[in-house]
């Protein structure tokens, strides 16, 4: 506490008795981590392998270049289910799978605390933008592989990871009410580019600002569809095995009285 008007004469009174409250902080190859538990287990166990996987993206050095805000009407599960599969990406985003098809690459073996996997561009794309060319030099470091791969992890609770050849987008939940999620999208690229002369992002950014806007929408349409009082939940497709254990992780951490 830095200050409290007059409590000066209340005795025995003394601000270092009335401190913020203390949180556990961690930090992730330039990703900061905050835990509320009270003993919190090390962020190591709780990336798993995702503490190495990405290393040759060397994120930490990546640096912030564009920043957009949604409001979203959805509750924030759903903007994780949403993000967590593609069967939509057909007729919901067709520049994408113009660029990315829907049935590409793999996901990996679940892990109770993140789950994600790869989608492959097609052949003459270099990158998720507008056009699908990339105007920016490659993160060094890649491999030929994944030069040719953008990688999308949902870390529980609240943060999508999407890792491009040329820059690292993420996004931020925080849920304001059952049925409102303020999502923070944001744009990484290396400082070199950053520096350039004349240095635009809006190719990729403009690309994901209206692929992010037409998710949004769906998530909006979803939520006022779940609460319809005729609403019946339905069976999950042979491939939504990440939205099978997404809410297998829900219910299990309700199950566990957290």
């Amino acid at each position: 506490m830095i200050g409290a008007p007059h409590m000066d004469e209340v005795p025995h009174f003394r601000k270092a008795d009335y401190p913020l409250m203390g949180v556990h902080a961690d930090e992730w190859d330039g990703h900061i981590f905050l835990n509320l538990s009270e003993r919190p287990e090390p962020l190591s166990a709780q990336l798993g392998s995702l503490m190495e996987k990405f290393r040759d993206w060397r994120m930490q050095h990546l640096r912030l270049g564009r920043r957009i805000v949604y409001d979203v009407k959805a509750n924030w599960k759903l903007v994780i289910q949403n993000y967590n599969e593609c069967l939509h990406c057909p007729n919901l985003h067709p520049a994408l799978n113009k660029l990315s098809h829907y049935l590409s690459g793999e996901n990996e073996l679940l892990h109770p605390t993140y789950m994600g996997g790869r989608m492959d561009l097609r052949p003459g794309v270099d990158t998720l933008s507008w056009d699908g060319t990339c105007p920016r030099a490659v993160l060094p470091g890649l491999s030929a592989d994944d030069r040719r791969r953008v990688y999308y992890y949902a870390i529980f609770p609240n943060m999508l990871l999407s890792l491009h050849p040329d820059y690292m987008m993420t996004h931020t939940l925080w849920p304001i009410a059952p049925g409102r999620t303020i999502n923070v999208c944001e744009w990484h690229f290396q400082p070199s580019e950053l520096a350039r002369d004349g240095f635009d992002p809006s190719d990729c950014v403009d690309f994901w600002d209206m692929t992010n806007k037409q998710d949004w929408h769906v998530c909006e349409l979803s939520q006022a569809g779940i609460g319809s009082p005729a609403y019946v939940p339905g069976p999950y497709s042979n491939r939504e095995d990440l939205l099978y254990a997404f809410d297998r992780f829900i219910v299990n951490f309700h199950e566990r009285g957290l």
